[in-house]
């Protein structure tokens, strides 16, 4: 499984919680810095985000298609948002995303992998409730 990191590094021990939630490996995580510009559309800096992005994997582009892939989200919401549509174009479907909490009373402050959230089942699940 590969981690794309677009927020903080992960610790350790947040890695090992990844792994026991995924119930797999995590072969390697991608530190992606993400630098935007708020004054600039964002679309433009998202597409570089990606291409930065298949430049570090060195992988080729279906990889977006066949990779088991978690994606730690940037922490700005609209980036978040512009960045999930795009790899929802690239993928063909809605990326697991990994979700950070605080730990309750850490200082300094720390932060704990919460869950792992699939998307794709969160749009399945939507679309039943719309039906029913």
């Amino acid at each position: 499984m590969l981690v794309l990191n677009y927020a903080h590094p992960l610790t350790k021990e947040q890695r090992e919680r990844i792994e026991e939630l995924a119930g797999q490996k995590i072969e390697q995580v991608l530190e992606i810095p993400v630098q935007f510009d708020v004054g600039q559309p964002f679309l433009p800096q998202v597409e570089r985000l990606i291409r930065e992005t298949e430049r570090l994997v060195g992988r080729p582009k279906d990889f977006w298609q066949k990779a088991p892939l978690l994606i730690n989200l940037p922490s700005l919401n609209f980036v978040a948002a512009v960045l999930l549509s795009y790899l929802h174009g690239l993928m063909g479907y809605w990326p697991t995303v990994i979700r950070l909490r605080p730990v309750e009373g850490s200082t300094p402050r720390r932060f704990e992998v919460a869950e792992l959230i699939n998307l794709d089942e969160v749009r399945q699940q939507a679309r039943q409730a719309r039906q029913g």
